[in-house]
C-alpha cells in the first residue's frame, strides 16, 4: 500500500522526502503548494515517513480522520500529465 502526503505538507514544500526517495515516485511542479506521492511508483519503503518535518506522509491505510481525500489528490496528480 502506497504511501500518501497529505495537507500539513501545504506550503511547506520541505523536499527532504524527496532526496530520500529510492524510486524518485515524489513530485511536484513550482505552481502546486504541496508535494504528491505516485501510487503505482511507490514501494512503500517507509523512509519519505520518516524525514517528513511536519509529519504530513501516512500509509494508506492509516491516513487520519479528515484526510483520507488525499490519497485521491496524490493520485490525480500522476494522472493529470
Amino acid at each position: 500500500m502506497p504511501y500518501v502526503i497529505t495537507e500539513p505538507c501545504i506550503d511547506v514544500k520541505d523536499g527532504t522526502c524527496v532526496d530520500v526517495c529510492p524510486v524518485d515516485c515524489i513530485k511536484t511542479t513550482p505552481d502546486d503548494a504541496m508535494f504528491y506521492i505516485d501510487p503505482d511508483g511507490c514501494i512503500d519503503c517507509n523512509a519519505c515517513r520518516h524525514v517528513c518535518p511536519v509529519d504530513a506522509i501516512f500509509s494508506t491505510w492509516e491516513i487520519p480522520v479528515g484526510q483520507e481525500q488525499y490519497t485521491q489528490i496524490n493520485a490525480d496528480f500522476f494522472r493529470k500529465k
